[in-house]
């Protein structure tokens, strides 16, 4: 079997069986998307028996033979136990044709964002192809965590001053890039200040239970239960990782969004990930991607891992940059489940 070849539809459990995904995620960093520690947020699901997924775990154990009494990606992602990653990944180890990971470019996932609240874009690759190949890197990252800033539910910042820090900085780039083919996507921009001012008072407004527009969790979570689902709309039940952010509300945010999306999902129900081994496997496979997929980001990619990768990727991922995606298999014009309210 060709290891790039995509896995293609999800495997079967039988006629009308819910079908239960163990998942996890790497790479969080709330709603901090373009101070936080990592480029990318990966969201992992994985089809796999629990007796099957201990078993691996203890394969795991025995070829890595760490003391450490919860393993991690990190284990699997150090040189000397490449060969274990390798297996782990590679067509007849434990996850090869049961596992899927939602990636999701932090700084694309912004500017998407960024779009729907000032612009009501669908979607916002052209908008980001002029953020990060015609602005130099001092004046993007100053554009990025200003749209940051206006975009947070909690930005630290006094109540009326995002919006016209926002739109300072836009308006320096605006002369400063007038010639150029970012231009006019920053025009457009400057004509959704009410729109802006809109977003913050309704922040401040608004209910106490919120759906933060830039925490990229919650539409990954909608994704995997879409791609589990599949067309035939298949029931779909998703073990995930306790996190603060899955609220109770937020949960059934969730199962809502999803079904009125057209997918089956059944329950999102919550575990502690150490108990359940399936988890720790989708905890393996989020750490994994989002090093590998960061790593290609910056031009510091391992060819080789990528390869291994992606027949993993979840074609409808979040992701704006063009050089990586051909790597990754993926389209870049996509844009995920928005949130509000």
């Amino acid at each position: 079997m060709d290891p790039h070849q995509d896995f293609g539809a999800p495997p079967g459990d039988g006629d009308g069986a819910v079908r239960e995904i163990a998942c996890d995620e790497s790479g969080s960093d709330g709603e901090n998307l373009t101070g936080g520690n990592t480029d990318v947020f990966a969201h992992a699901g994985v089809h796999v028996p629990a007796a099957d997924a201990a078993r691996a775990l203890e394969e795991i154990r025995d070829r890595i033979r760490s003391p450490a009494t919860e393993y991690k990606a990190t284990h699997l992602l150090r040189e000397k136990h490449r060969a274990v990653l390798e297996w782990f990944l590679a067509p007849g180890g434990p996850l090869h044709g049961a596992a899927r990971v939602h990636l999701t470019e932090k700084s694309f996932f912004v500017v998407d964002r960024l779009a729907g609240v000032l612009l009501d874009d669908p979607g916002a690759a052209e908008l980001y192809r002029a953020v990060r190949e015609v602005l130099g890197a001092e004046d993007r990252q100053r554009f990025l965590s200003r749209a940051n800033e206006l975009l947070r539910t909690r930005n630290g910042a006094e109540p009326g001053s995002s919006v016209p820090w926002f739109f300072e900085t836009l308006d320096g780039l605006r002369r400063a890039h007038s010639g150029t083919d970012a231009g006019p996507a920053l025009e457009r921009l400057a004509e959704g200040r009410g729109r802006a001012e809109a977003y913050r008072a309704g922040l401040l407004d608004g209910p106490a239970v919120r759906i933060p527009v830039l925490n990229p969790l919650l539409p990954a979570i909608v994704a995997t239960a879409a791609y589990w689902s599949g067309p035939e709309r298949r029931p779909v039940r998703l073990v995930h990782d306790r996190q603060n952010l899955l609220t109770p509300e937020r949960v059934a945010w969730i199962e809502e969004t999803a079904r009125r999306s057209g997918v089956a999902l059944a329950e999102l129900r919550l575990v502690v990930a150490r108990d359940d081994p399936r988890v720790q496997l989708a905890d393996f496979l989020a750490g994994i991607a989002r090093k590998a997929a960061g790593d290609a980001l910056r031009g510091d990619g391992d060819p080789d891992l990528t390869a291994l990768l992606r027949p993993y990727v979840d074609p409808a991922s979040v992701w704006g940059d063009g050089r990586t995606a051909a790597t990754l298999g993926l389209s870049v014009t996509h844009s995920s489940v928005r949130e509000g309210g």
